[in-house]
């Protein structure tokens, strides 16, 4: 079921309500961990987070919004966290090389996306199933937004750090993505590692 874009009916603006909507959105995750997304109920999830059934709309119109909102809050968070490492890494490094950094940063991702594979590939499944082509696009320019600021201090001219980036994302999340889907419980992230960089090198 496609929506037009997340619909959330209250943003919440006080650190009680933002707690509400994260325990929603953290409960629907554990729940996912026991069975698949369309069996899971509204009732279920706010049984779980210990709110009632009038709190849930008070946030949301539907179950496959609180999965959209779960889903971009899951890439949001991820971005937020490479940013940290990368800036850590360059700030750590005398002498670092574009190429070293960027397999640094690579090498965590793949770490942080490993460590939460099941969520991810969920998560990937998920997307096609419930996101509109506008909230998949704000997903994806907020990532290739965010490796333009991890590139940025290799990369000078504008355009061809916009071009970088993009390529960057593109095999990154073509690479996992399509690897998830295809194979939810996949295990050998080192080989995935050496071909993802393997293509980087065609295009950075």
């Amino acid at each position: 079921m496609k929506i037009p874009d997340i619909q959330v009916r209250r943003k919440p603006r006080q650190s009680r309500a933002r707690m509400t909507q994260e325990a929603l959105m953290e409960s629907f995750v554990r729940l996912l961990a026991e069975r698949s997304a369309n069996e899971i109920t509204i009732r279920e999830i706010t049984d779980l987070a210990g709110v009632g059934l009038g709190t849930f709309y008070e946030y949301f119109s539907k179950k496959e919004d609180l999965i959209a909102l779960t889903i971009h809050q899951h890439v949001k968070n991820n971005a937020e966290v490479l940013k940290s490492y990368a800036q850590s890494q360059y700030e750590l490094s005398t002498t670092p090389s574009f190429q070293a950094y960027l397999q640094q940063i690579i090498h965590f991702q793949l770490e942080e996306i490993k460590a939460q594979q099941f969520l991810w590939a969920q998560s990937f499944l998920l997307e096609r199933q419930v996101s509109s082509i506008e909230s998949y696009q704000k997903s994806y320019a907020m990532m290739v937004h965010m490796w333009q600021s991890i590139l940025k201090p290799f990369i000078q001219d504008h355009h061809q750090l916009q071009q970088t980036s993009l390529n960057v994302q593109r095999i990154c999340y073509g690479f996992v993505s399509q690897t998830l889907l295809t194979q939810p419980e996949f295990a050998d992230w080192e080989v995935l590692e050496s071909d993802l960089i393997n293509g980087l090198n065609c295009f950075v």
